[in-house]
């Protein structure tokens, strides 16, 4: 194995099937396919999973009716519980021991998050899912992965997507899209790439932890990476 210990960021929107659910529970059996894959190999799995499916923050208001950014940014953290309770369940029903942490203090629902015991639970063989953000408004779901992939000193941050990797445009709408195969932190701050949050790249930077972007929708990817397979696109020191 080429990486330890992982945190893996997706988006909320994958979790919303294709009949206007929320929540699509083939695609959370999905879900625990692919992370019991590799929970079978031993490699020590986190997770941050975005809310998008249920609510983007400040991107789903409207002139017409908005939502203060901060209530906005609230909601968008609750809804990431919503999403990490429905990974737990489903992971847990495949045998996967699960344990959800959260930013914000909700202990009847989940556990707080408390650096030393995320690492814990982790060495003792449990998924960690990570979620409500960094419990702060002005912050992103990357960020959080990336703030959380230094506290529980992740080998790499995997950034699953619905694409193959980060092009140079869309790659939905220009057919002739570049895709690149590696990259730098630099050429992403430089050339404002918007893979993820300015913050999260800088944090990775800073704390020297690899990124990979890559399709997650392809099954057995996220295993063939671990297993040292150049898949994606890669982010480092370049």
């Amino acid at each position: 194995m080429n990486y330890n210990r992982i945190l893996l960021k997706l988006s909320g929107e994958v979790l919303a099937g294709k009949n206007e659910s929320v929540i699509d529970t083939d695609i959370l059996k999905y879900f625990s396919h692919e992370i019991r894959s590799i929970f079978d190999l031993g490699v020590e799995t986190a997770i941050v999973i975005g809310g998008g499916n249920i609510y983007r923050g400040a991107k789903s208001n409207s002139e017409e009716k908005k939502i203060g950014r901060i209530d906005g940014d609230y909601m968008g953290m609750l809804a990431t519980v919503i999403n990490s309770l429905a990974l737990k369940d489903s992971f847990e029903a495949a045998g996967i021991p699960t344990r959800v942490m959260s930013a914000l203090n909700i202990n009847k629902i989940v556990e707080p998050f408390i650096q030393e015991k995320a690492v814990r639970h982790l060495s003792k063989g449990r998924v960690v899912i990570f979620c409500a953000g960094t419990g702060h408004p002005y912050f992103s779901t990357d960020t959080a992965a990336a703030l959380r992939s230094a506290e529980i000193d992740a080998d790499i941050l995997l950034k699953g997507t619905k694409v193959d990797g980060v092009f140079d445009s869309d790659p939905e709408l220009n057919v002739d899209a570049k895709k690149y195969e590696n990259l730098s932190y630099s050429d992403v701050l430089r050339d404002d790439l918007r893979v993820m949050d300015l913050s999260a790249i800088t944090l990775c930077k800073e704390n020297k932890i690899p990124i990979n972007v890559f399709n997650f929708k392809e099954p057995g990817t996220l295993k063939k990476i671990l297993m040292g397979k150049n898949i994606g696109t890669k982010i480092g020191d370049g």
